[in-house]
């Protein structure tokens, strides 16, 4: 028989704990009731039974075939304990190597789950670093976001105002009304805002998709981290399971696999794809605000420059408007002189006029006086002649004093239609003047800073 202290199958066999005495494996000795054998009587050789018992002699065992029979039970008997004992040795080294596989198989089957939890807790770790880089990430793209709407609600004022701008230079006379070079630029400016704030919607709409693709990927890595959490649990828990543990207990059924579990191939790959995906969409939500930078950035100088091309046209033009007001008001003032001095000069020849009245009288009174002279002495002498060609000189010089009086009186017509004139172009200017700089370019001292319009307000 094989020695339980020498047995390193029963060394390591683990202890059990006994509380009381173990059952007794056999039943105790006890006494038998002793048999009663009936004895045959006059069944001697030398009795006198005679032939009545001869039936019986037959019957019974030789003494030879007795000693026969108790050797084969005495072989039988010795040949079952040595059978015996052999099972017996031989359960217990069963036993012993079954408990020492046990025990190997467990101490396996705790270092597998024990890898297992490194694995779980690795994937677990990548997926938490990529949900904190993922809303960490998407925190600053919600930033840029804001950025955007601020920027896009910052460029309703330099809309407003270049409207507005263009409506109030509507509203100047002509012959100002004229698409000049502010106008131009007005145009441009008014364009180019347009062209920024569809630019700023699509970005922004472009931001929300990407944030949105941010939170369902960050929700995804959340769900396989929470299923990590969970297993990691489970297999720790497992894993600290022992044979003196008390809550275990017998499961079949649990001897299987189940139809929809996955290989650590496909499991590893599940978490590798979301991570994947996660750090994709990270990148793309990097480039994104990298993008919004460079497009609020540029939007805003642009509007900037735009805005100073415009102003630099209206100062410009409102300096032309002064130097042609400048020039008019001269101009006005000269016709005014030389108004006056038509006026003047009206009344001098007006006064020649009537001034020759009194020779072409005296003239004509002498040759109708003389038209009296009687006779022979009815004579075209050179008084006569005289008197004519002073009558007739007369008459040329009015003639000619009337045709310059009418003259001048055309001119002072002129004069003062070009005085009206002047005066009506000095108020035109005057009021394209009040719109472009009073109106306009005081309207324009509203117009928002880069800060603002690169959404930091």
């Amino acid at each position: 028989m094989a020695d339980p202290a020498g047995d390193p199958a029963a060394m390591a066999q683990p202890r059990v704990l006994l509380t009381k005495e173990p059952a007794p494996q056999t039943v105790p000795a006890s006494d038998l009731p002793m048999k009663v054998y009936e004895v045959a009587l006059n069944t001697g050789t030398d009795s006198s039974s005679g032939l009545a018992t001869a039936g019986f002699r037959t019957a019974k065992y030789l003494p030879t075939e007795w000693h026969l029979n108790n050797s084969e039970l005495y072989h039988k008997a010795f040949a079952g304990c040595e059978q015996a004992e052999h099972g017996r040795a031989e359960a217990k080294e069963l036993a012993g190597y079954a408990a020492a596989a046990a025990q190997r198989a467990q101490q396996d089957s705790t270092a597998a789950v024990g890898q297992r939890l490194q694995d779980i807790h690795f994937w677990k770790a990548e997926l938490q670093r990529k949900i904190e880089d993922l809303d960490a990430e998407t925190r600053l793209l919600a930033a840029q976001k804001l950025r955007l709407e601020r920027a896009l609600d910052a460029t309703e004022v330099p809309y407003a105002i270049a409207t507005d701008n263009l409506q109030c230079r509507e509203r100047r006379q002509a012959p100002d009304l004229v698409c000049d070079e502010v106008e131009r630029e007005l145009l441009k400016e008014a364009e180019l805002i347009r062209n920024i704030q569809e630019l700023l919607k699509r970005t922004l709409m472009q931001a929300s998709n990407q944030i949105r693709l941010n939170r369902d990927h960050k929700e995804f890595c959340e769900m396989d981290w929470s299923d990590k959490v969970e297993t990691y649990n489970i297999d720790d828990k497992c894993g600290k399971y022992s044979n003196q543990s008390t809550n275990i207990q017998f499961h079949p059924s649990s001897v299987k696999f189940e139809e929809s579990a996955s290989t650590p191939e496909t499991w590893a790959k599940f978490s590798h794809d979301n991570i994947y995906r996660a750090e994709r969409e990270k990148l793309a939500s990097i480039n994104l605000r990298a993008l919004i930078d460079n497009i609020l950035h540029d939007t805003s100088e642009d509007m900037r420059k735009q805005c100073a091309a415009v102003n630099e046209a209206f100062a410009k033009h409102c300096e032309e408007l002064d130097d042609t007001k400048h020039k008019l008001e001269y101009h006005l003032k000269k016709i005014l002189k030389e108004i006056g001095y038509q006026e003047a000069n009206i009344a001098a020849l007006k006064q020649a006029i009537k001034d020759k009245e009194a020779p072409m009288k005296v003239a004509q009174a002498r040759l109708y006086d003389r038209s009296f002279r009687p006779n022979v002495d009815l004579c075209r002498d050179e008084a006569q002649f005289r008197l004519i060609s002073e009558v007739e000189e007369l008459k040329e010089s009015i003639n000619s004093l009337k045709k310059k009086l009418l003259e001048s009186e055309q001119t002072v017509r002129n004069l003062e239609d070009t005085r009206m004139n002047l005066e009506k172009e000095i108020a035109v200017k005057t009021n394209s003047i009040f719109i472009d700089r009073q109106k306009c370019m005081a309207y324009r001292t509203r117009y928002p800073g880069v800060v603002k319009l690169a959404g930091y307000q």
